[in-house]
């Protein structure tokens, strides 16, 4: 089998060949109980977590599984510069105590995959280059380690996804309704409670064109003038983009998807990108140079940390997985983008089914992110065919407040004056793409009305 590297080793016989491998770490947050370490699918294929117990009740507070996106992107990335209860400082060489961690009233789990992203890793060749083979990966995850850990099982739990995460979120939710159904004897059932999707790709037919109109006219809009010669050949590459889109929903191939999305990666996101900006805050500039290809300084101060070999050895990591811990995985990005055209695939289609099962949902984005803007992200909430779809086309915005001052904008449908809705699409004022790190504080105040299902505006 593999290398043991673990304190302790789990299994379950409804899942022959897996098996979870879990140290017990003491640093970030030395003040709760933590696991990290790997499931191993079968001998190739080997996903790497870190558990944090809640701050406040974990034998009562929900789990939250937190997934970073990219696709190729690290979740421990999300829980050092995002959300989770340490905050990288000192240019990389230490930690930080983070006070609006996720984990003050949740237990929280962050998970890296697929395979080949962050600590995960393979040794025989497997790759995984579509969401719903991942989604699969995820589910076996989840029903070892509340097998392993069934004081865990019996709490609700949350599943929240960033980016592409809007890709994986609605994949993973459907299988774990599904593999609820169906489940083995002796596999506990996963109490999914809600969805919490943050400036997430989800419905690119109509979350792409928005972009254009984002860097044009948004609210800060990359380019001086709306009109100008680069936003009108935006503006005449986008009806073909969406075009190959809607052929990828109604044929979904190879063929229709992968065409899809190099025309829309190359025509549309492609100039964009190169204007120079930070598409993931557009009040930003980029300075590759100076801040790398993400745009952001602190997470190459991430990988710093990662690739500390006293913090591996704390953490369990395999000297199997990758030589260098990367935040992104760019190969991972283009398989998932060029070989089966995932990315251009209606992630917005497996909503539904979740909302009439009870699931509720919440779409939040902050307003300065250009990639997933809150303007795509409204009018993909707006045209989801749903349960509550009359009720939130007719809904308001609300003012959104924290000790007296306006933090965003909130509506909802399926809501009481007591609860926080059952499809709810919040907007949070001055931040980007990762409204975590923009504004922590913010957050917080969201995801714990959410998981309380008290109103957040």
């Amino acid at each position: 089998m593999v290398p043991v590297l673990a304190d302790n080793i789990a299994n379950h016989p409804a899942f022959e060949g897996y098996q979870l491998r879990i140290k017990e770490p003491t640093f970030c947050d030395p003040s709760v109980q933590q696991y990290s370490g790997y499931l191993d699918i079968t001998e190739g294929k080997h996903l790497f977590f870190w558990f944090f117990e809640s701050r406040s009740n974990p034998s009562e507070d929900p789990v939250v599984l937190w997934l970073n996106g990219g696709p190729g992107c690290s979740s421990t990335s999300g829980l050092l510069f995002e959300l989770g209860p340490c905050s990288i400082s000192d240019e990389g060489n230490s930690t930080a105590l983070n006070p609006y961690s996720w984990n003050s009233q949740a237990n929280i789990i962050f998970l890296d995959q697929p395979i080949d992203v962050g600590f995960s890793y393979s040794t025989d060749g497997s790759t995984v280059i579509s969401t719903p083979d991942a989604a699969k990966d995820v589910y076996a995850f989840l029903a070892i380690f509340m097998s392993t850990f069934p004081k865990y099982a019996k709490l609700p739990f949350h599943l929240a996804a960033e980016s592409y995460g809007g890709r994986y979120a609605p994949h993973m939710a459907s299988e774990i309704i599904h593999r609820n159904r169906d489940r083995a004897p002796g596999v506990p059932e996963v109490n999914l409670a809600s969805v919490m999707i943050g400036n997430g790709l989800v419905d690119p037919r109509i979350q792409m064109p928005s972009v254009v109109e984002y860097a044009c006219s948004g609210p800060y809009a990359i380019y001086d003038d709306p009109y100008g010669a680069e936003c009108q050949a935006l503006r005449l590459a986008a009806p073909t983009c969406q075009g190959l889109i809607e052929q990828c929903y109604k044929h979904d191939s190879r063929l229709t998807c992968i065409p899809a999305s190099e025309v829309c990666w190359n025509g549309v996101f492609g100039p964009v990108f190169s204007h120079g900006h930070n598409m993931y805050d557009a009040r930003k500039k980029c300075e590759p140079e100076e801040n790398g290809d993400l745009c952001y300084k602190g997470l190459q101060y991430v990988e710093k940390w990662m690739n500390s070999p006293a913090v591996q050895a704390e953490l369990g990591v395999d000297p199997a997985a990758p030589a260098e811990y990367k935040t992104c995985n760019v190969a991972v990005t283009l398989k998932f983008r060029f070989l089966v055209g995932d990315g251009m695939k209606n992630g917005a289609a497996l909503l539904p089914e979740l909302i009439e099962h009870g699931v509720r949902l919440l779409i939040y984005a902050g307003n300065a992110d250009l990639m997933c803007n809150y303007q795509g992200e409204t009018k993909f909430v707006e045209a989801l065919p749903n349960l509550y779809q009359n009720e939130f086309q007719a809904a308001p915005f609300k003012s959104w407040t924290i000790d007296g001052n306006r933090v965003g904008l909130v509506r909802s449908a399926g809501v009481s004056p007591e609860s926080a809705g059952n499809l709810t699409l919040a907007i949070v004022y001055e931040a980007g793409h990762m409204v975590p790190h923009d504004q922590p504080e913010v957050a917080l105040d969201m995801m714990l009305r959410w998981i309380n299902d008290e109103p957040i505006a």
